[in-house]
């Protein structure tokens, strides 16, 4: 005989919890966006041209996970659009998330990607990417327009992918005489820049805008106001709001993070059947959260990033000494040779190990070795719960 479910339904009906989740969801984007006053004005300023059917100059934003940077140019963006149809304007601004493996793993896909937002149809592959870039020509020079392209986590496409098609992107301008494009990037990091070809660099001529972490006492309001209207009267108090708050300017003054909290921390008391959410509500969703955080992080990582990874994992398994990026990069170089993958630098294995350090998956410690230099000697900082699901996650990727 099956489990009756109907106790388990019944008790998920009884709403005591919830007056509108999605109001706690990233995708949310509120009327009012609390501590960002300045980067909205900047954005909309650098923008504005646009009113005029002018190409603004090519902006990026830069920030850590959470800091608002999707949310304000979506909000300057709507507000834009609103501007433009009363005007009957031909404004298209269009928004691409690169972090998507369907959308932003191949120059091919973010090409089709911008076709769809035309309303082509167009294939997954089959076609030249040559004949897609003259269909996309052909349908922006139609009519006088100007078209502005929002590169969501521009960092991703560009590590799987290479530079090439932003300084296809902005090369176009040239062969257009009715029409422009102009380039949104959004990134978390801060030295994608630099890391471009330095004729992309030049054509790009960007504008670039730094987003600051929220404090704690900022990132209180922002929770105070959401709950207002995402929980029921009575249901959430000022305890767990400043707990969550601090949590989550800990790591890096994350609104993302801190919302996703209060929102799981609320799910769990639902499903306890609470009619309120505590502090020991909010320390399970943190417990939570932590272990899905670090394997979606990892699972949306390049196979180079796979590789560096694994190559600690494996020097974990066996340690006997300290980890140094030496260590790391000689492991990382006999498994690209047993696969028969070409091998990045070693400047950029560093890089990449920077970056594993800076979204906690290790533990990064600068060593002084005297005459012979500095290296930095480097500990997992993954829960030892996860390591095999982390391991199991590499090897299906790597096909190990």
């Amino acid at each position: 005989m099956g489990i009756k479910l109907d106790n388990i339904f019944d008790a998920f009906s009884k709403n005591f919890i919830f007056r509108n989740k999605n109001i706690l969801q990233s995708n949310y984007t509120p009327e009012t966006i609390l501590h960002r006053d300045e980067q909205i004005k900047q954005v909309a300023s650098i923008l504005r041209p646009a009113l005029r059917l002018e190409k603004p100059s090519n902006l990026f934003l830069y920030g850590l996970t959470g800091t608002g940077k999707t949310l304000v140019v979506q909000y300057v963006r709507n507000q834009l659009l609103e501007r433009a149809e009363k005007q009957k304007l031909n404004l298209k601004i269009e928004y691409i998330n690169c972090k998507l493996k369907k959308v932003g793993d191949t120059e091919y896909r973010i090409l089709a990607e911008l076709l769809r937002k035309f309303g082509e149809d167009i294939p997954f592959t089959g076609l030249p990417t040559g004949q897609l870039y003259q269909k996309f020509t052909e349908l922006i020079e139609n009519k006088t327009q100007l078209f502005i392209i929002i590169l969501d986590e521009i960092d991703q496409a560009v590590r799987r992918i290479g530079d090439g098609f932003l300084y296809t992107l902005t090369r176009i301008n040239s062969e257009l005489k009715n029409s422009q494009i102009s380039l949104i990037g959004i990134s978390n990091d801060t030295k994608f820049i630099d890391q471009l070809d330095p004729r992309i660099k030049s054509s790009l001529s960007e504008e670039e805008l730094i987003f600051p972490p929220y404090n704690a006492l900022q990132l209180k309001d922002v929770l105070a106001s959401r709950s207002k209207t995402a929980f029921k009267e009575g249901v959430i108090g000022e305890g767990v709001i400043n707990k969550c708050a601090a949590y989550a300017a800990l790591s890096h003054g994350d609104a993302r993070r801190a919302l996703d909290l209060l929102r799981v921390s609320g799910e769990l008391a639902e499903r306890r059947g609470a009619k309120e959410v505590t502090e020991k509500d909010l320390d399970e969703a943190k417990e939570k959260i932590e272990k899905d955080r670090i394997l979606d992080l990892i699972k949306t990582q390049p196979k180079q990033f796979h590789f560096v990874l694994y190559s600690i994992l494996l020097l974990e398994e066996n340690k006997k000494n300290k980890i140094f990026t030496g260590d790391i990069y000689r492991t990382y170089e006999k498994l690209c040779k047993n696969m028969v993958i070409e091998c990045l630098t070693q400047r950029r294995v560093g890089d990449i190990i920077a970056e594993f350090d800076m979204v906690g998956i290790v533990n990064a410690k600068v060593i002084s070795k005297g005459r012979g230099g500095r290296t930095r000697e480097i500990k997992l900082a993954i829960p030892e719960t996860l390591i095999p699901k982390v391991k199991e996650i590499l090897e299906q990727s790597l096909n190990i």
